[in-house]
């Protein structure tokens, strides 16, 4: 992602975008990041990342400065539990290429990732077993290799904070698929699928950040809205149903700022998708 960055800057500074109106820092956010926030110069900052480091962000940036003449402001778009509702009249096998898709795709990192899968009971095993076997199909590599469809994740920290989450849904639910990455050079982990997680369970209330996805039954559509609502997120969600009702309850009861039906929960247009949520 810095080296995009680079390259984007480079392709202003090539258009002719006169020097200093586009600056490219990059560097650990632990380092720079406060820094810049705290800077009696910066007006604003647009932050698209963890709550945990967005909510300092904002604590930051609402403390006046020796020489500040302005009140800063914040942009902040964290991260979310997105959750796919799997009800007893969807097609099955578009459901499954659908969460493989929102779940597995950039490697799970992208803030609107499936991370939680809620089936009706009557379906739930069906639709595991089979984004088991699709996901069992992703090729695992090098980003810059055109047949990869899971690279690396950006750094050895997040790497090792997936991990530790892996290791805590050990012990919270079932493992039903978890995939060795090939043992190349970078921080690589393949796809991890959870089942029968209980609703208030880590894995399916904490960001992750990373291909690890919880699948959690439920026994009717009502408590599959109750379960979809109860986390502190509200970025994006999703639905597989060819039931008109059940659709129109999704579309008026979820809690997202962008709903998805019958299609993969990543990927909205610019300029013709609006994205957004609320709650955290």
């Amino acid at each position: 992602t810095p080296v995009i960055g680079w390259h984007l800057s480079a392709m202003y500074q090539k258009a002719g975008l006169p020097d200093g109106v586009l600056n490219f820092i990059s560097g650990p956010g632990n380092i720079i990041g406060e820094r810049m926030v705290l800077h009696p110069d910066v007006s604003l900052v647009a932050f698209t990342g963890s709550k945990d480091v967005g909510l300092n962000i904002v604590r930051l940036a609402s403390s006046v400065q020796e020489g500040q003449r302005h009140i800063k402001r914040v942009i902040g778009e964290f991260g979310g539990k997105n959750a796919v509702i799997v009800d007893e009249s969807a097609d099955l096998d578009e459901a499954a290429a659908g969460i493989t898709v929102s779940a597995f795709g950039y490697t799970g990192q992208k803030c609107s990732a499936a991370s939680r899968v809620i089936a009706l009971e009557c379906v739930y095993y069906e639709i595991l077993e089979r984004l088991v076997a699709r996901s069992q199909t992703l090729k695992i590599g090098r980003a810059e290799e055109s047949d990869t469809f899971m690279g690396p994740v950006i750094s050895s920290e997040q790497l090792e904070k997936i991990k530790g989450y892996i290791e805590i849904g050990r012990h919270e639910a079932r493992v039903a698929l978890e995939i060795k990455p090939p043992d190349l050079n970078g921080y690589f982990v393949g796809p991890v699928v959870f089942a029968d997680v209980p609703p208030r369970a880590r894995i399916a209330q904490e960001e992750i950040f990373g291909p690890v996805v919880s699948i959690i039954k439920a026994r009717n559509m009502d408590q599959a809205l109750r379960i979809a609502n109860d986390t502190p997120y509200a970025l994006t969600a999703g639905i597989y149903s060819r039931t008109p009702e059940n659709i129109e309850r999704f579309k008026r009861e979820i809690d997202a700022g962008n709903r998805y039906v019958n299609r993969k929960i990543t990927g909205s247009i610019v300029e013709r998708q609006p994205f957004g949520g609320y709650k955290m």
